[in-house]
């Protein structure tokens, strides 16, 4: 099994800075930076929500239960850690509303609650703000140095162990769905969709390594998949030498596989690359149609840019502070100061 220390990480040549994280849920507080803000009417009612110690599906169970409504009528934008002060949307009908006082688990409150006429879906985000205490730091000065760096080049965008599962066995149960193989138990349908999500994730993660061990992390390859990064339109690169600056000025970003049938397909020698990533893991991209709607396959960015960067030393702590596109890991920057020390 490859775990999230395996990957070969950008500033390798830098040492870990050394330091404990997450010794309480205040060393890591995220807030989510919405796509778009309630508009006051609506069937759908928007409850802005802080907690300690839950995780968001405990939430979301919560709500259901005390509300009396379908889990699948609670929205929520995208999920929090457990281990943290995290602030986030999460929609519930509007007709509940009456009941919303009887709502109470320990850790959780609603900071506010307004209407809007939609319900939050998985994405309706812009992005996370994290700030994160590290205690203990042995090398400020290194930390600063691989901070810059990520701050000035990008960061890359694993996914996170957390997408794997405690176990660690997620992405081998998706393979096996993907291959129409039975499960030892039958998933229910959130378990379903994590699974196969966790299987495009895993083959993703190893073509990102295969960039950053090459140094081609903000290269443009002929035949790459480019994203635009104000729009996030993707296009096909025909001409290095042209898209090139256009990589280097943070314009777009090479993008990687989620593998399905609706995915933009590259060229050449980086398509070949992808086939052979496929064939490793013993599937093909038909395979991905057992999926149905959750492996349709899209393209995801091999970088995403470091927001708002700050970091303060505290004295023997640090105290980062930055922003992250939605679908993005903190931890990843975690490990790129820590190298997993």
């Amino acid at each position: 099994m490859t775990t999230d220390s395996d990957w070969p990480r950008l500033t390798a040549d830098v040492p870990g800075c050394g330091g404990g994280f997450k010794l309480v849920p205040e060393d890591f507080e995220v807030e989510e930076l919405p796509a778009y803000q309630p508009s006051g009417e609506g069937e759908h009612l928007y409850l802005w929500l802080e907690k300690r110690g839950r995780d968001t599906r405990e939430v979301v169970r919560s709500l259901s239960q005390v509300l009396g409504v379908s889990e699948d009528d609670v929205g929520v934008a995208g999920m929090k850690d457990r281990q943290a002060v995290t602030r986030q949307l999460i929609s519930v009908p509007a007709r509940a509303e009456p009941k919303l006082g009887d709502f109470a688990l320990e850790g959780v409150q609603v900071l506010w609650s307004r209407r809007h006429g939609n319900k939050l879906r998985t994405g309706h985000l812009k992005g996370n703000r994290f700030r994160l205490r590290l205690r203990g730091v042995r090398d400020v000065g290194a930390a600063r140095e691989s901070f810059t760096r990520l701050s000035a080049g990008g960061v890359p965008n694993y996914f996170g162990e957390q997408r794997f599962g405690r176990a660690g066995d997620n992405a081998d149960l998706g393979r096996l769905l993907v291959l129409g193989q039975r499960l030892p138990k039958r998933p229910e349908r959130f378990q379903r969709k994590l699974y196969l999500s966790a299987f495009q994730s895993r083959i993703f993660n190893r073509a990102l390594a295969d960039r950053v061990r090459a140094g081609t992390l903000s290269t443009a390859l002929l035949g790459d998949v480019l994203r635009k990064e104000e729009t996030g339109g993707l296009f096909v690169c025909e001409a290095p030498e042209v898209d090139g600056p256009r990589v280097a000025a943070f314009e777009v970003s090479p993008a990687g596989p989620l593998f399905g049938p609706k995915m933009t397909a590259s060229a050449g020698e980086v398509a070949e690359v992808e086939a052979k990533l496929l064939a490793g893991e013993g599937v093909t991209l038909d395979d991905f149609k057992r999926g149905g709607g959750e492996t349709e396959g899209s393209r995801r960015p091999y970088r995403v840019r470091l927001g708002s960067p700050e970091l303060t030393p505290e004295g023997e702590d640090l105290w980062l502070t930055f922003e992250l596109p939605r679908g993005a890991y903190a931890t990843e920057v975690l490990h790129e100061l820590l190298k997993d020390d």
